[in-house]
């Protein structure tokens, strides 16, 4: 109900946003209009209607209409067989003279039929390029021959599905095929169960403006292959000669192709001028209902809490084996990762530090990066992606919008080649323990983004991989869904036999899903660590910061650090002299103060808050300095209300020099 009256609203808004259309556009706007009724008006106007059933059953016409009707099927056919491909090809493959191929694809519209006859004729005719051949080897004729209609036909009318098609493929993210080929489908399987499913409306109206112009072909058809009566006369033709001699016959006929015609538009309902992107909005809406912020309602929350916990719900089969990692990756990222089995990796880093670009390279999903990946005993370099073992589950899930969480979740298992029944049986097991179980017969457009995100998990594992990767799978969760799913994943990742990788931006799970923290920085391995280490001694300002440390990069000195800016800081510890460290400063170490402190501390600055943030139970306080790079405190509710602070009130902050942790670049 809130769906469909925020469409409502949507829509109604869209209507009343349009500008007034001023008349120097509406006018010729109006004309042009007339100007394409005009004909149509004149046939309806013209049209013998009392003779209307006369004319359409005498044999000359139902012979023309079946012809017609048995040449546009075949055309459409080859259209499909040939044009699909075509289309496949153009929208997803990089090839030299790839334009020249679509201005190929594009020319029979543009050209006209007649001349496209012509062409047909020197290229597939009797003294043609290939005709000849065609005759001595095979025995076909094209020319004056039904089949000659067919491929005149197809060559006028294909180019209506291949642009159709193209544009729908080109509107669909490459994730959701990239997402079954690590789960073992072959490209072909995938083409078939994922791509074409999901490009379906393109695909339809294509084939619909494909046969609907089949049907109308007289140009190229009476050039290349003639008008004989009952073998190439097809309905336009037929019009063509009606003309000569009955009019009203003609017009008649001329009526039933029009009225064809407008049916085909009518179904389409302007999917051909957008059918690429009307598919992919309905995925996208799709997509979109899949988190958690626009499922939202308090009853899809309720239903979701209600769910049975990892520990209540049935053991899912475990895919059985241990699978060591070594990978050594090079190109724009580069390193060598090495685990045992069990392990857990988080990889963290900066927007651009080549964490995707890792993930795809393990995958054998880019030319940016390749790695040499060996998993356990099995060396997979050479291997393409469905043959790895290397399950992925991107930020969004992928999760398929046309299947049900079932069919989703048993996919990985069906294209290993494991029988139907059994598969549905191991994939209701994975579903129930991860306490999604009775979703399993819904869409991905009916589950929140906890369920989703679940069920994406529960099809990976299904998959039975050696190593599996996590792309922010927590991502686009609201805190509570996050943390539910976040116990649900550590309790699977405990039993897993592989090595798991997870890129993610939040600390809460490097360190409490991750054995080990990779951090990457310009696609280099900066820090490789134990997460408490890292915690304790990051390497990198980015990583310090997002651990919610205060973290300040500059050069040793006798008694500290000195900064770019001019400023310095004491420590306790000492580092070489002119050495590259970072100092590291715990927010729950800065004291901040109303007036200049005395005593001990050694690092005063003075500073105006420019932010106060809610954390838990505490604030984080935002102190900008000119003194000191900007600096975030931590204090309770009670030491702010005491101190009175608000965002620009002026404060002093200070650090000791024993709270300061110097760390070697």
């Amino acid at each position: 109900m809130m769906n469909s009256s925020r469409s409502h609203r949507w829509s109604r808004g869209a209507r009343s946003s349009g500008l007034r259309a001023p008349v120097t556009l509406l006018v010729p706007a109006l004309l042009a209009v007339a100007f394409l009724l005009m004909p149509l008006v004149g046939i309806l106007a013209r049209t013998s209607w009392g003779d209307l059933g006369t004319h359409l059953t005498s044999p000359g016409v139902t012979e023309a209409l079946k012809l017609s009707l048995l040449v546009s099927f075949w055309a459409l056919g080859l259209s499909l067989v040939l044009g699909v491909p075509l289309a496949w090809l153009l929208a997803r493959v990089d090839f030299p003279g790839k334009a020249l191929v679509r201005s190929l694809v594009l020319l029979p519209m543009v050209l006209p039929p007649t001349v496209g006859g012509v062409a047909l004729l020197l290229g597939f005719g009797r003294r043609g390029l290939l005709g000849p051949w065609l005759e001595d080897t095979f025995g076909i004729t094209l020319p004056f021959h039904t089949s000659g209609a067919v491929v005149a036909a197809t060559f006028v009318a294909m180019p209506f599905l291949v642009i159709s098609l193209e544009g729908a493929l080109g509107g669909l993210r490459p994730r959701y095929e990239e997402t079954a080929a690590s789960l073992g489908a072959s490209p072909f399987r995938v083409f078939l169960t994922v791509t074409l499913p999901m490009v379906a409306p393109g695909l339809a109206a294509g084939a619909a403006l494909t046969w609907a112009r089949a049907l109308g072909e007289f140009g190229a058809t009476i050039t290349f292959a003639g008008n004989l009566p009952g073998t190439t006369q097809t309905l336009p033709l037929q019009v063509y000669l009606l003309l000569q001699n009955s009019p009203e016959a003609a017009t008649s006929v001329s009526l039933l192709l029009l009225a064809i015609a407008m049916a085909v538009l009518v179904a389409l309902r302007g999917r051909w001028t957008g059918g690429g992107t009307r598919s992919v909005s309905v995925l996208r809406t799709q997509e979109s209902l899949g988190t958690e912020e626009s499922f939202g309602t308090e009853e899809s929350r309720a239903y979701e809490s209600d769910q049975p916990t990892p520990t209540d719900a049935p053991k899912a089969p475990s895919p059985a084996g241990r699978w060591a990692l070594h990978a050594e990756v090079s190109g724009f990222t580069e390193l060598t990762l090495d685990a045992a089995p069990g392990t857990t990796i988080a990889v963290v880093g900066e927007n651009g530090a080549g964490k995707t670009t890792l993930l795809r390279a393990l995958l054998g999903l880019t030319p940016r990066a390749r790695a040499g990946l060996r998993l356990g005993d099995l060396d997979v370099t050479g291997l393409p992606p469905h043959r790895r073992g290397v399950a992925w589950v991107p930020q969004d899930g992928a999760l398929f919008p046309h299947m049900t969480a079932l069919a989703n979740t048993a996919y990985g298992l069906r294209a290993q080649g494991v029988a139907r029944a059994e598969a549905r049986r191991e994939a209701q097991a994975w579903l129930d323990r991860l306490g999604v179980g009775r979703l399993a017969h819904r869409r991905p457009g009916q589950l929140s983004g906890g369920q989703a995100q679940r069920v994406a998990l529960a099809r990976a594992l299904a998959a039975r991989p050696r190593l599996l990767l996590l792309d922010e799978p927590l991502a686009a969760l609201d805190q509570t869904t996050r943390a539910r799913v976040r116990h649900t994943l550590r309790t699977h990742l405990d039993g897993f036999g592989g090595v798991c990788l997870i890129v993610t931006h939040d600390p809460v799970e490097a360190v409490s899903l991750a054995d080990r923290v990779l951090v990457l920085d310009g696609g280099r391995a900066l820090q490789d660590a134990p997460p408490a280490e890292v915690t304790r001694h990051p390497r990198s300002p980015w990583v310090a910061r997002m651990l919610g440390r205060n973290a300040w990069p500059g050069e040793a000195g006798a008694d500290g650090l000195a900064l770019p800016g001019g400023g310095r800081i004491v420590a306790a510890e000492q580092l070489p002299a002119g050495s590259s460290a970072l100092a590291i400063i715990a927010p729950e170490s800065v004291a901040v103060h109303r007036e200049r402190p005395g005593g001990s501390p050694r690092n005063t600055w003075p500073g105006t808050v420019r932010e106060i943030t809610a954390t838990g139970s505490r604030l984080r306080v935002l102190i900008g300095s000119p003194d000191a790079p900007d600096l975030v405190a931590e204090i309770t509710p009670e030491a702010a209300a005491e101190l009175r602070l608000a965002e620009g009130v002026a404060v002093w902050s200070s650090v000791k020099a024993t709270e300061v942790t110097l760390v070697p670049l």
